[in-house]
């Protein structure tokens, strides 16, 4: 299998033994991407009424995800696709991750499966609306309309951090019926998604979520 290398900004990534053509992708190319990506990150929404149905449920589901997904990406850098699973991955996949185990979607399993966990069925379910809402909004709006950027967020926008704030309080309102709490809850979404930590706020912005709901709910 060849993955194709992209540069962006006319940064070149140097070829590999896999692959040697080279591919520009322009801003509609990564808005694209983005797309695909935090369409995916919200399906992590689903672990809520799994919950509801059996409180192991999702967490076999999760546990099952992470083995399946991390054999299809080894399996994709030694050339060997897994359908579905690997030609996903590959589109939609960031400019940092090319050539790289594309770690995100094992961050947002892990993320919510921490949360299942720790918390109690109430609380894992605000830290995971807050994993999947406060975190796919922000990026999608400050990506297609973020004007002002942020100091120190690694290329944050004021935009993207509102939206990421009015999208969780809105969640965790109509989910808890309790207007303080979630507005609590949305500025803390809201502050750790606005440091830039990668992948990894796919981890602690539940864990930060899920530790204010259980102060305050």
């Amino acid at each position: 299998m060849r993955v194709d290398h992209i540069v962006s900004r006319g940064e070149p990534l140097e070829p590999t033994p896999h692959n040697h053509r080279i591919r520009f992708r322009s801003p509609a190319e990564e808005l694209r991407i983005e797309l695909t990506r935090k369409a995916l990150h919200l399906l992590i929404l689903f672990c809520i009424p799994l919950l509801d149905i059996a409180p192991n449920l999702p967490i076999f589901g999760l546990l099952a995800g992470i083995l399946v997904y991390s054999v299809s990406e080894i399996l994709r850098h030694r050339g060997i696709i897994v359908p579905v699973i690997a030609p996903i991955t590959e589109k939609a996949a960031r400019r940092r991750d090319a050539n790289r185990f594309v770690l995100g979607p094992v961050t947002l399993a892990l993320g919510a499966l921490f949360s299942l966990l720790i918390f109690d069925p109430l609380q894992a379910k605000v830290a995971i609306l807050a994993l999947g809402i406060g975190d796919s909004f922000s990026s999608l709006i400050g990506k297609s309309f973020g004007r002002i950027p942020m100091p120190f967020s690694g290329g944050k926008s004021v935009e993207g951090s509102i939206f990421c704030f009015g999208t969780v309080l809105l969640a965790v309102f109509l989910l808890t019926g309790k207007l303080l709490p979630a507005c609590v809850i949305a500025l803390t979404t809201a502050l750790v998604e606005f440091w830039p930590t990668k992948d990894w706020d796919n981890i602690l912005i539940p864990l930060a979520a899920g530790v204010v709901a259980s102060l305050i709910i």
